[in-house]
């Protein structure tokens, strides 16, 4: 078997973008030209890795398999677009928004090594809600902006005009109860639970779970407290006030005394993303490169989890 790498690519912007209308904008290519590149590299591969639905552009774990090859190929690229560049020419500010799990664990343990191979470029970081970093993004008081939302929700943040976003990670929910009140994972109910569920604020990508399972179970799930900060929900959960549901990487580093963590199926996954306006309006090496940088810190962060 062998494909064309540069077909990868353009299955990969298919797969980001969510369909090929939007991958051939994204490629500055006609929608023909991606769909003959899209059925070339099938014929290649021997096995479909696409499926089109009425919200766009899917892909199959084959298409997942190949776009991660050509995740490798675009990144290979960038390096080696950076050497070329020279790592001295990338000099400028970049402020990037996100919210505390992902600055915490992702971005802010590696700034000391950015700034060592980037000597003069300065990425400022802005934590805060949902509503108040798109604010200050729409402003263009950020750059960018690093996003979650619940992969499985009715209701997506949508993109604005001139924006463009690029997955960052994908990771699990785990429910949080307290130590010993549950002693299965196969056969939790997640309608009849015990105890009741935290609260958390209405822009967190946490609350949009708990829509989906009032939805999906048709129970009550009626919530007490209201929380923002997950060291908040482990102290809560831990003095017996409820159960809650919080993203893997909110767990790293939090001491967990008095809680136990379980995967359980039906909660579903967050989405981390990137936001930013459209690169190719105007060019920002600074930009591309902490964009890159992201990307790569994500993926380590992707397979330390999953090994």
């Amino acid at each position: 078997m062998e494909m064309d790498p540069r077909r990868l690519l353009v299955l990969l912007a298919v797969a980001r973008t969510g369909g090929v209308l939007a991958a051939a904008d994204e490629l500055r290519i006609t929608p023909s030209a991606v769909s003959q590149q899209l059925s070339k590299l099938e014929s290649e591969a021997g096995q479909a890795l696409v499926m089109r639905t009425p919200k766009g552009s899917v892909l199959t774990p084959a298409g997942l398999a190949v776009a991660e090859a050509g995740e490798e190929i675009e990144r290979a690229l960038n390096v080696a677009r950076a050497r070329m560049q020279g790592e001295a020419q990338v000099a400028g500010m970049v402020r990037i928004g996100g919210f505390t799990s992902f600055m915490r664990t992702v971005v802010i343990p590696r700034l000391p090594e950015w700034r060592g191979l980037y000597p003069e470029l300065q990425i400022r970081i802005v934590e805060d809600s949902f509503p108040a970093l798109m604010r200050l993004f729409r402003q263009r008081q950020l750059d960018a902006v690093v996003i979650e939302q619940d992969s499985a929700a009715a209701v997506q943040h949508p993109l604005a005009a001139g924006m463009v976003e690029e997955p960052l990670l994908d990771e699990p929910w785990k429910l949080v109860v307290p130590a010993g009140s549950l002693l299965a994972t196969d056969s939790i109910d997640l309608s009849r639970l015990h105890l009741p569920w935290l609260g958390v604020e209405p822009s967190a990508a946490n609350d949009a779970v708990l829509g989906r399972l009032r939805h999906t179970t048709g129970a009550r799930i009626e919530t007490v407290h209201q929380y923002q900060d997950t060291l908040t929900a482990f102290a809560l959960v831990a003095a017996g006030e409820g159960v809650a549901i919080v993203p893997t990487l909110a767990l790293t580093g939090v001491v967990q005394d008095n809680v136990d963590i379980l995967d359980v199926p039906g909660l579903g996954t967050r989405h981390i993303a990137l936001r930013r306006f459209d690169r190719r309006r105007a060019t920002s090496l600074p930009l591309d490169t902490v964009a890159r940088l992201l990307r790569e810190s994500a993926a380590a962060f992707d397979t330390r989890a999953g090994s």
